[in-house]
């Protein structure tokens, strides 16, 4: 936990920095001919985990589509094989290197100055120099549809969410998905069990069903097995994805999940490598351009959820909707967000609170 706080003191710092300055502009690298791409991916967990890691992989199958050489390595911790995994690839010949987890950052950012003629991106990160990019999906948007239709889905208006890391990104979807939920239900609860790892079925399947246990009869997840879904299966509740779609996993509870679109990145980032348009951005995009969306609801919704969903995603589109407008209060009844008043990037990249309806403690 003390690593994990250390370095969202720095990613704050980072922000700091960074706010209002969007992309840093004038990358410095040369561009690389389509037939000279040798790109490859770190994975925290295993390709085939249905989840993340299996997410990012159809964004390098899309590479592979389109004639570029890729390779990737799974199952990459957050520790020092990092750092030793970039150098291997960086030696083997590798020139553009996208590591996806938050906790692969510091390894990404020592290695990079090591090799200033290889391109690096960083997924849900902050680090930004003159080789490194970082790129992640603006989730909370349809973590906030996903809240929709839990609310719709849930009769007791008791909703269960197994979380990985307490990092912002993960605070800011469940606190984005409560909203959703509050939108329909402003009475409904939703009670957070972390796990403290991205993925370990075993003990992601074990936070669900305490979550049952406790009266949820309805389990969302930000972790990345089918093992939440997998529980609500086997207690007769519903449940809602994450990453990817899986309905298959769970054919009698799963209702939809939140969904990444990495292709639509990837595509974009080595099309600009090709064409000597990249800059070491910081990207972060979603419903409008694609990058994130909501799974098809299945037949286990009730009526009425699609025309909900559909409204509310033409509202987030068209500006209408801001997520993160306030009054917003915490869970502790204060007032965090005033009325009128709306949360910028730099402060949802730091987010450390829970928004009112959210059973959990942070830290």
């Amino acid at each position: 936990m003390k690593r994990i706080i250390s370095m969202l003191l720095i990613a704050l710092l980072m922000l700091a920095t960074l706010a209002g300055c969007g992309s840093s502009g004038g990358g410095n690298l040369a561009p690389i001919a389509k037939e000279d791409l040798k790109v490859a991916f770190l994975y925290v967990g295993p390709v085939g985990d249905l989840g993340y890691s299996y997410a990012h992989d159809q964004g390098r199958l899309a590479l592979e589509e389109m004639g570029i050489t890729t390779t990737y390595v799974e199952n990459v911790p957050e520790t020092s094989e990092c750092e030793a995994t970039l150098r291997q690839l960086c030696d083997e010949g590798y020139n553009v290197i996208y590591a996806t987890s938050f906790g692969h950052g510091e390894w990404v950012e020592k290695v990079a100055k090591d090799y200033p003629n290889v391109y690096f991106g960083h997924a849900t990160g902050y680090i930004q120099s003159d080789n490194t990019e970082n790129y992640m999906g603006r989730a909370y948007e349809a973590r906030y549809l996903a809240g929709i239709v839990a609310a719709m889905n849930s009769e007791s208006g008791k909703i269960g969410y197994v979380a990985a890391m307490q990092i912002p990104e993960v605070i800011r979807g469940i606190n984005a998905f409560t909203l959703g939920v509050r939108s329909v239900n402003p009475d409904a609860t939703v009670e957070v069990i972390w796990t403290n790892t991205w993925f370990d079925a075993a003990i992601e399947k074990s936070a669900a069903l305490e979550l049952i246990n406790k009266g949820c009869d309805l389990i969302a997840q930000h972790c990345d097995s089918t093992a939440p879904q997998l529980a609500a299966e086997e207690k007769g509740v519903k449940a809602i994805g994450y990453n990817t779609s899986t309905p298959d996993a769970a054919p009698s509870a799963y209702l939809t999940a939140p969904l990444f679109h990495w292709d639509v990145f990837y595509k974009n980032d080595i099309q600009s490598i090709i064409d000597g348009t990249w800059e070491p951005k910081s990207y972060w995009e979603g419903l409008s351009k694609g990058m994130v969306s909501l799974d098809d609801l299945t037949s286990n919704c009730v009526d009425g959820t699609q025309e909900a969903v559909d409204e509310a995603t033409a509202k987030i589109i068209d500006g209408s909707l801001v997520i993160f407008s306030g009054e917003l209060k915490d869970n502790t009844g204060a007032v965090r967000v005033e009325a009128g008043q709306t949360m910028t990037d730099e402060e949802l990249q730091a987010f450390d609170w829970f928004v009112e309806g959210v059973i959990g403690t942070i830290g």
